[in-house]
């Protein structure tokens, strides 16, 4: 009997290992502690994403209607509310966020997914949401997708997401180019991965962990390549962790690990917040005078637990008031 994508413990404890990897790569960043290949957390969650899309509506009758419905729901209200309470931070200690842009234009473009474009990148209110831009791109086709028939969705998400890559250099409109990033290839293996395991496909256990344990080996391989493309750098460690990782818990079972679980259910809202609440951790820290070496991990620390409270306080309350009947797991 296939299991649900919640079911599923190992992708719960990705997600929990990605958010926190991001949380410490932005704050080795601000510190300047070397510790880049946290920014792979991104790619994880983007090759996750495509195998959740895929293992949820598979032999669903799905409108696309129905499906960006659960989708905004699931992601809009939680990015609001964090835009909105960034612009007035920014409007109040504005030296605590020198690289976020709080104009009118780029809070209206961030609240719609089309925040101002610096550097051929993405920059919304809340600098990390850039991320959430691909996410709703990604979205949109995968709605079209439920369309046609289930091989033929298969085979429209594979080849339109390809062909947007290989047409990346050609496009005339800077918002075309942008999401034409190769990196969107990686749903496209989490939407290959979602339909091997809907297939009820196995892998050798020990092959499986030879996936899981090769993605390691190269995230870490891949601090000594910084010019390497995204996609090939970080997406490919990203897609073979999240096969072997699938595909081992399908032969021998994951262990029940209540708090990690609890980490990947709230890895949305870390995500989201960490930066926000770095900001006033650290503010805090500086005015009780920690010694600047401690600094670092207790910014982590109580970053990862200020955005743990937003989960508790916001994110969840949000869930269930958009969707009473459906689970606080999110999706």
């Amino acid at each position: 009997m296939l299991k649900s994508y919640g079911q599923i413990r190992s992708i719960q404890y990705l997600r929990a290992v990605a958010a926190i990897s991001v949380v410490f790569f932005h704050v080795s960043e601000a510190y300047d502690l070397g510790f880049k290949i946290g920014a792979s957390g991104v790619d994880i969650f983007f090759v996750i994403s495509g195998f959740i899309m895929w293992v949820t509506t598979e032999g669903k009758l799905m409108s696309p209607q129905q499906f960006m419905s659960r989708r905004i729901s699931r992601i809009v209200p939680v990015y609001w509310v964090a835009t909105i309470v960034t612009v007035v931070l920014v409007a109040v200690k504005p030296q605590f966020f020198f690289d976020s842009d709080p104009s009118a234009t780029n809070f209206i473009g961030s609240l719609f997914f089309l925040p101002l474009i610096k550097d051929d990148a993405l920059h919304p209110v809340v600098l990390q949401g850039w991320t959430l831009s691909y996410e709703m791109f990604f979205y949109l086709i995968f709605s079209v997708s439920l369309l046609l028939s289930e091989f033929s969705r298969f085979c429209f998400l594979l080849m339109a997401l390809v062909l947007i890559v290989a047409v990346h250099s050609q496009l005339p409109f800077m918002y075309a180019r942008v999401f034409a990033a190769p990196m969107i290839l990686e749903f496209a293996a989490g939407v290959i991965i979602g339909r091997l395991w809907t297939s009820n496909f196995r892998i050798p256990f020990h092959i499986a962990m030879a996936l899981v344990i090769g993605g390691v080996v190269l995230l870490v391989i891949s601090a000594l390549l910084p010019d390497l493309e995204r996609l090939l750098r970080w997406g490919v460690p990203a897609t073979l962790l999240v096969i072997g990782a699938v595909f081992a818990e399908r032969e021998r079972g994951s262990p029940e690990l209540a708090f990690m679980r609890f980490l990947g259910d709230a890895s949305y809202s870390i995500y989201i917040w960490h930066v926000l609440t770095a900001v006033v951790v650290t503010a805090i820290l500086l005015r009780i005078g920690v010694p600047h070496l401690a600094l670092p991990l207790l910014i982590v620390a109580g970053s990862l637990g200020l955005s743990l409270v937003c989960y508790a306080v916001i994110e969840r309350p949000m869930l269930r008031l958009m969707r009473p009947r459906a689970k606080t797991v999110s999706e």
